[in-house]
């Protein structure tokens, strides 16, 4: 940081020794509408008098002020205009004096980020310019802020005629917070012209959010006190001047619309509304920057955390109808709810037409209301697999399973007709797993006792609206467009809606001086592959990266993977195991994180899984493809020559359309060894190093590994899960472990979201082809093929796809 600021200091001081030969006018005559020293108060003159300011003004402001010199309220013979956008300044300062004026105008630039600014600005006058020393101006500017509680300017003001003068800036807030900022600052020049005025200093106290005072003592004895208000995205600020014998010398007023701030009106608000939010559709980890509104699990946390500490909201009404949210997720945001509720505040749930899954979720509402048309599932839980052994027989396919470990079943609905006896037992398992939460936690938000609930399940597979009501499933009918006279009749008073999203709290670049410490959320979504899935190749660069960050204290790794190819999962667990110690790494696991989703969770130092979590499968698996008659069936031929003993192996015909190769021949007996071989020796290395992160010996891992799956809530119990939790909770870990409990940090995310999804742009007639491939079966056969022989440790694909675990 050092080195970006010492080469503008040099600039700044070599500007200002230069020799200047006439007047005009000073730093502190044209400050009379500056709040205090810039780069010290909230949005300021948008880069006027330090053009460095602007990087810090992320939203369009304007802001007009003018001066009573007369005494008259309505005088605007001296006014100002302080426009800006994103980095960029416009200004207009005009100044009139017996019947002459000048028309100051000025534009700026800046660059930098939250520790590091630098502006430049140009401007020029219009109307008696001469008459008011005017030339034109070029000014340069700075601001460094090293610490939460510092912040140093420079500006160099350089006229192409006229003394050239140079201003040094500080402000220091003692609390490390907004509501005491001391500042001050000092002009030099070659003293050509005598200066009235060299320094100032003074204080802002900011006694209540949106509330301001200010007194500011200028070198001569001349002084100014003043007053900000903010009203959110409209402000208004007084400032009265004192002369040198402190007598009342005129009074400066303004009025700034725009950009948001701090408000006011927040200390009046009553607890008389209620947020709002629609669940309907899915829930992504990162949308794209531009044209995707999608929701994220992380904005919708973000979101039911300020209903929490929003002390004007008073519950919260939430849309269930379309939503499609895996189990896992919602199981997460239950818990935010339960959160909410713990802060006495109230929730209601419309749903129309759900399952077990979605009922699951309403059930920790206060109030359930059901569509008048709506209907309830509670059919229980159930996992199934298609079997293509017959139909890969019928087509002239053939598929070896290459298994050596009782539950790693990822390949045998290729070579079997049913479940195999590990297979099955694990299912039933997790099936039993997610019976019971389900069981304990529907009983427990709606007083049902266990046996109440398990009638219900087994006693119907619909409850139309009217038996809902009757068997307490619901507590009133009404569909959403009426939920506000459903809370009003319940709770006896008017309540106004507010969307969720409206409440996200946001952060001034005032509230923090600096750069925040920061939190790092990586996501490792999908498959474990290089270049697909998880794209270990570049995602191993943002975990070196958020490592190697001095400004990045802990990091929450979300894993939602089934596995894939190992190399992959190497490529993230290696970093983490060498650089284990540095800062903490929290693993949060969602649906999935399981075979070598695991892997990457391993070597964290808490693994953060919910209570039905797929984790586990420690265990490596392989397949083999080829061809029996189907390519002769369908009227494909292949030829070759080769050189090499094993070069033909996976050589074979193209399938059209799908663009899947399928190998002529089977593995050799000496082939078929050396990948037993293989899959052995990187299971025995997979537990290996899952016994090396979780602290324990082999034997205790080989133990509870084999390839089995396990609910999170079984993780919890055999020591492959620390803790039972989401997202949020994985990042009050992170906070404790970092030492930021309480403190101001900030979240950033990774990987870099894309900009847009470039597909959407694509004619659907060039999407035929996309249709086919996107296909479950297609895109699990083509990744099998693609990694034909090849040990993986892998779940089944279903584990991938939410809808493919079957729910009623």
């Amino acid at each position: 940081m050092f080195r970006k600021v010492l080469p503008i200091v040099i600039i700044f001081c070599l500007s200002i020794i230069t020799n200047a030969q006439s007047v005009f006018p000073s730093y502190y005559f044209q400050n009379d509408m500056e709040f205090s020293t810039p780069g010290t108060s909230l949005y300021g003159l948008s880069g006027f008098n330090n053009p460095a300011e602007l990087a810090f003004q992320p939203n369009p402001n304007i802001y007009f002020t003018w001066n009573d010199l007369e005494y008259d309220f309505n005088d605007f013979n001296n006014w100002g205009l302080f426009t800006s956008i994103p980095f960029l300044g416009f200004s207009m300062h005009n100044q009139s004096y017996k019947g002459y004026s000048v028309m100051d105008y000025k534009i700026s630039t800046a660059f930098g980020g939250d520790a590091f600014s630098a502006g430049f600005g140009y401007g020029w006058s219009s109307g008696d310019a001469s008459l008011f020393g005017r030339s034109d101006l070029f000014t340069i500017g700075t601001i460094f802020r090293p610490a939460s509680f510092l912040s140093f300017s420079l500006i160099a003001n350089l006229p192409s005629n006229g003394e050239r003068e140079g201003i040094i800036g500080a402000g220091i807030r003692p609390l490390s917070n907004y509501n005491l900022t001391l500042f001050g600052d000092y002009t030099f020049t070659e003293d050509r012209v005598a200066e009235k005025i060299k320094w100032s200093a003074g204080a802002i106290v900011e006694p209540l959010d949106g509330l301001r005072l200010v007194g500011r003592y200028f070198d001569g004895k001349s002084f100014n006190v003043g007053v900000q208000l903010g009203f959110g995205a409209i402000g208004l600020t007084t400032l009265t001047h004192f002369d040198n014998d402190s007598k009342h010398a005129f009074n400066t007023y303004g009025i700034r619309v725009g950009a948001k701030e701090r408000s006011l009106l927040d200390i009046f608000k009553s607890n008389d509304s209620y947020a709002e939010l629609n669940l309907i559709g899915g829930i992504k980890y990162q949308n794209y920057k531009l044209f995707d509104n999608s929701k994220t699990l992380l904005n919708i946390i973000e979101q039911l955390d300020a209903v929490k500490n929003d002390n004007s909201i008073s519950g919260i009404a939430l849309n269930l109808s379309g939503m499609n949210i895996n189990k896992e997720m919602l199981w997460e945001l239950r818990e935010k709810l339960r959160e909410i509720k713990s802060y006495n505040k109230k929730i209601y749930i419309y749903i129309d037409r759900v399952g077990i899954e979605g009922y699951h979720f309403a059930s920790i509402a206060d109030k359930i209301v059901l569509d008048p048309m709506g209907t309830i599932s509670l059919n229980g839980y159930l996992m199934g697999r298609t079997f293509f052994k017959n139909t890969l027989d019928m087509i002239g396919i053939g598929f070896r399973e290459l298994r050596y470990f009782k539950y790693k079943s990822a390949a045998e609905n290729y070579a079997r007709e049913d479940f195999s006896e590990g297979d099955r037992e694990q299912r039933q398992r997790y099936v039993d797993e997610n019976y019971n939460l389900a069981q304990r936690e529907i009983c427990e938000g709606r007083n049902f006792t266990p046996s109440y609930f398990d009638k219900l399940v087994d006693s119907s597979y619909l409850f139309l609206p009217e038996e809902a009501i009757k068997l307490k499933l619901a507590d009133t009918l009404a569909r959403w467009d009426e939920i506000s006279k459903v809370i009003e009749k319940f709770e006896k008073a008017n309540k106004n809606l507010v969307s969720a999203s409206s409440l996200d709290k946001f952060t001034l670049p005032e509230d923090y001086w600096g750069s925040k410490p920061k939190i790092a959320v990586i996501y490792a979504i999908g498959g474990t592959s290089l270049d697909d899935g998880i794209k270990a190749r570049s995602l191993v660069k943002y975990v070196e990266a958020a490592i190697n960050s001095s400004n990045v204290k802990a990091i929450v790794l979300r894993v939602d993977s089934p596995g894939g190819d190992a190399l992959a999962s190497d490529y993230i667990a290696e970093v983490l195991r060498k650089n284990k110690g540095k800062k903490p790494v929290i693993v949060s696991q969602g649906y999935v994180a399981a075979s070598g989703g695991y892997w990457l969770s391993m070597f964290a130092d808490t693994i953060v899984a919910a209570p039905n979590t797929i984790t586990g499968s420690i265990g490596v698996i392989g397949a083999f493809a080829y061809n029996k008659t189907f390519k002769q069936d369908v009227g494909l031929s292949t030829d070759f020559v080769k050189k090499g003993k094993f070069a033909d192996l996976g050589f074979g015909a193209t399938i059209p359309l799908v663009g899947i190769m399928l190998p002529d021949r089977d593995f050799t007996d000496k082939e078929l060894k050396t990948s037993e071989v293989g899959i052995k020796t990187l299971y025995k290395g997979f537990v290996e190093k899952v016994a090396l992160g979780r602290k324990k010996s082999f034997d205790e891992i080989e133990k509870i590994a084999q390839g089995r799956i396990w609910a999170g809530s079984d993780g919890l119990k055999n020591g492959l899960v620390d803790v039972l939790g989401g997202l949020s909770d994985a990042i009050k870990i992170a906070e404790q472990k970092s030492g930021l409990f309480n403190k101001d940090y900030e979240i950033v995310e990774m990987p870099e979201r894309d900009w847009f999804d470039f597909n959407s742009l694509m004619p659907s007639f060039f999407k035929i082809e996309e249709k086919i491939t996107a296909d479950p079966f297609i895109q699990d056969l083509k990744f099998r093929l693609d990694y034909n022989g090849i040990p993986m440790p892998m779940l089944p694909i279903e584990f991938i796809d939410e809808n493919m675990i079957y729910e009623e």
